[in-house]
């Protein structure tokens, strides 16, 4: 088997994947249809664009087809894009304003228009054979390595604010989840390398043996990663319920009302009221508990006590709120009427509704295991 039959089993068993994936995000019942249909719309523009490793010759009759096929890849980083802000924010919803994100298609495809979808079938065939002597090429190349690069740049901010509002509003972060989202990312972006590689190689040494081994590495890159999204699809069927996008860091309501962080006896009875509360109600003890859920029982204003929490007490209102639980669990590993209670019925009792979440933060307060714990007390 040389390397262009194996780089066409590769690229169509990846791309009957792709699209068996896609089907399965289409179909499949779940809340977060919106994110799942984003996800599924980027899996196809990829099989859209890994049909160039199946091409080999395009007939006179299907040159204005390729052409298209070839301005698919300007949606990619764009809906892409969009997937990841569905995915970290909750209440994300498309708007009539996000068509302007399909303006590169559009002019890319309208200058395609007199030279190469009108023109005559001569001017297709010159087309084909010098394009990368054409500016329109050149004009496509730079649009969307230019687009490509503030659309990823986006969604990494975008991963960064929603880890951090999550740590400041929830107790519950599915951080393996997050990892997930922020490994795709990575993950495709270098893929995207490869890309480059690939077009460097081009305009410094040309067509060749090299450039024919990049392109079947980066086919098998293909089947690798989306082989590697089954995966995730199958292994976590939904990820993390996402953030409200309205909602602020600490430190951007600290800036915008350019709060200084002075403790005074008004704030030190507000932190005393709040222990006092955490310790006799125990509402760490609700896994599902939110900052905005703690400020209607403590009657507070949820972004006070955000800031109360998490600048003046300097701590992540996730940390906050495990301190407590962590406590309430060593009290029950060192009690010898509890003995018989297993870790995993203390981690629920407590609030924790993950063991590795559990067992990571009963690591970082204690210093041990939750099984140390235990032994060491007993």
């Amino acid at each position: 088997m040389n390397k262009y039959t194996f780089l066409d089993i590769t690229a169509f068993t990846g791309i009957f994947v792709i699209l068996f994936l896609a089907l399965f995000l289409f179909t499949v019942k779940t809340k977060h249809k919106l994110g799942n249909s984003l996800f599924a719309f980027f899996l196809i523009a990829n099989a859209i664009d890994a049909c160039k490793y199946l091409i080999h010759d395009i007939p006179e009759n299907l040159i204005n087809i390729e052409a298209f096929r070839w301005s698919i890849a300007l949606l990619v980083p764009v809906i892409f894009y969009l997937y990841v802000r569905s995915i970290c924010f909750s209440d994300f919803r498309l708007k009539p304003k996000q068509l302007l994100h399909l303006l590169p298609f559009v002019v890319f495809n309208l200058i395609l228009i007199p030279g190469l979808f009108l023109g005559t079938p001569t001017e297709k065939l010159y087309f084909l054979r010098h394009m990368n002597d054409m500016p329109e090429i050149h004009f496509f190349e730079i649009l969307f390595e230019t687009s490509f690069q503030i659309y990823f740049i986006a969604a990494f901010l975008i991963l960064k604010k929603s880890r951090t509002i999550y740590f400041e509003n929830y107790t519950d972060p599915n951080l393996s989840l997050i990892r997930a989202l922020n490994l795709i990312t990575i993950v495709y972006y270098l893929l995207h390398l490869l890309v480059l590689f690939r077009r460097l190689v081009t305009y410094t040494i040309g067509f060749g043996e090299i450039r024919d081994w990049i392109i079947t590495v980066d086919g098998f890159s293909f089947l690798v990663i989306t082989c590697w999204y089954l995966f995730i699809a199958l292994s976590r069927p939904e990820f993390f319920r996402g953030v409200n996008s309205k909602l602020e860091s600490t430190k951007d309501i600290a800036q915008k009302h350019k709060a200084a962080i002075i403790i005074d006896d008004e704030t030190n009875e507000r932190i005393e009221f709040l222990k006092e509360f955490m310790t006799s109600k125990e509402p760490y003890l609700d896994s599902t508990l939110t900052i905005q859920e703690l400020a209607k029982q403590v009657k507070m204003p949820a972004k006070d006590l955000s800031v109360l929490i998490n600048l003046y007490m300097n701590k992540h209102f996730f940390d906050f709120i495990n301190e407590y639980r962590i406590e309430k669990a060593t009290q029950i590993l060192k009690d010898p009427l509890q003995k018989e209670v297993t870790i995993l019925e203390v981690l629920y009792q407590v609030g924790f509704n993950s063991k590795s979440s559990f067992s990571a933060s009963f690591k970082k307060h204690t210093g041990k295991t939750p099984t140390d714990f235990r032994k060491s007390s007993n």
